[in-house]
């Protein structure tokens, strides 16, 4: 046999391996449509966070399915899963768990909460208390958590999704930038059409009488660090690069837009040109290509960046929103 063909065995072996991975990836995407009818743009979203290890903030009303979207994603994953159901009177060591004295054995033993989970669903983010935005805050930015003085490290993978209702402010506690900034991505969920509403109602009668479906796929977590690998692994180019950049560099400087620009107190920060470029790259994954396009970008870039800019008050009294201004700028900054 001859060299050549010892050397494209190994390839086209690893080659076979990518394709039965992003298989199950896609199996497991088709699985999470078939239960949330009309959310294909969460359902992605989802899947974005879960390969590039970011966190999600899902906004929408009441009965949008944020929370069954996160339960489902749970079923398909063969890893540990934790709802937070957030209160005003919530304490930090509700999420991180805490030291208790063990008198049998004269020592402090730490009992873990519910962040030492693979996945988290935090609910109603907004109502828990500045004290455990905080911890949740470390969490999500480091990969660990402190207490007592020791610092614990969490699973990997680890991804929070939390949630936010946009109707209801009595009782609740804005987050600040800096927790909204280590959200990978900020999704609105908006109300069915009816097409899809009278499909919901079939797929809920059906659960009714019968069992709901099984997801069709369990990835463990091994899967899912080498998806994430993958994913990441996509091409951008040098050209996609430079529109990234500018794209955001709409939200500091007059040259893109000025008049959108005008409207920006605080604008994004090289954070978001990163969130923005590896949400890309795992949209380009789930789409099966091995490069970035500008579709990927624009696409996503309200999602990436809205959360991250603040307006001027002007611009809110007139009712214009962050999510109005990148969808402007997305309008404006052409690919190449």
């Amino acid at each position: 046999m001859s060299g050549a063909t010892l050397a494209e065995r190994p390839a086209a072996a690893q080659g076979t391996a990518d394709a039965a991975l992003r298989a199950r990836i896609l199996a497991l995407r088709d699985g999470l449509e078939h239960g949330l009818i009309g959310c294909t743009g969460l359902v992605e979203r989802l899947l974005i966070g879960l390969l590039t290890g970011g966190h999600i903030l899902v906004e929408g009303a009441p009965g949008l399915a944020k929370t069954r979207a996160v339960k489902r994603l749970s079923d398909g994953l063969d890893g540990s899963f934790a709802r937070v159901q957030c209160t005003p009177d919530l304490m930090p060591a509700d999420l991180t768990g805490t030291t208790v004295w063990r008198q049998d054995s004269g020592t402090f033993e730490f009992l873990a909460g519910p962040l030492f989970h693979s996945l988290i669903l935090v609910d109603e983010v907004n109502r828990a208390p500045p004290k455990v935005q905080s911890a949740l805050l470390e969490a999500m930015a480091e990969g660990q958590i402190t207490v007592a003085g020791h610092t614990h490290p969490l699973p990997d993978p680890f991804m929070v999704v939390a949630t936010q209702n946009p109707i209801e402010h009595a009782g609740t506690f804005p987050l600040p930038e800096a927790q909204l900034d280590r959200f990978l991505l900020h999704v609105v969920v908006d109300m069915p059409d009816e097409a899809s509403e009278r499909r919901i109602l079939d797929l809920v009668e059906g659960e009714l009488n019968h069992h709901a479906e099984a997801m069709p796929v369990k990835l463990t977590l091994e899967e899912v660090r080498a998806a994430r690998e993958a994913a990441l692994g996509v091409y951008v180019s040098p050209a996609l690069k430079d529109y990234l950049v500018r794209l955001v560099a709409g939200t500091r400087t007059d040259a893109a837009a000025p008049d959108l620009r005008a409207a920006i107190e605080h604008p994004a920060s090289p954070r978001g040109t990163l969130a923005l470029m590896v949400a890309g790259k795992a949209r380009a994954y789930l789409h099966g290509r091995d490069h970035v396009i500008p579709e990927d970008v624009a696409d996503l870039a309200v999602d990436a960046l809205s959360h991250r800019i603040g307006l001027t008050w002007r611009a809110a009294a007139e009712g214009q929103t962050a999510r109005g201004i990148v969808e402007g700028l997305v309008r404006r900054v052409r690919a190449l």
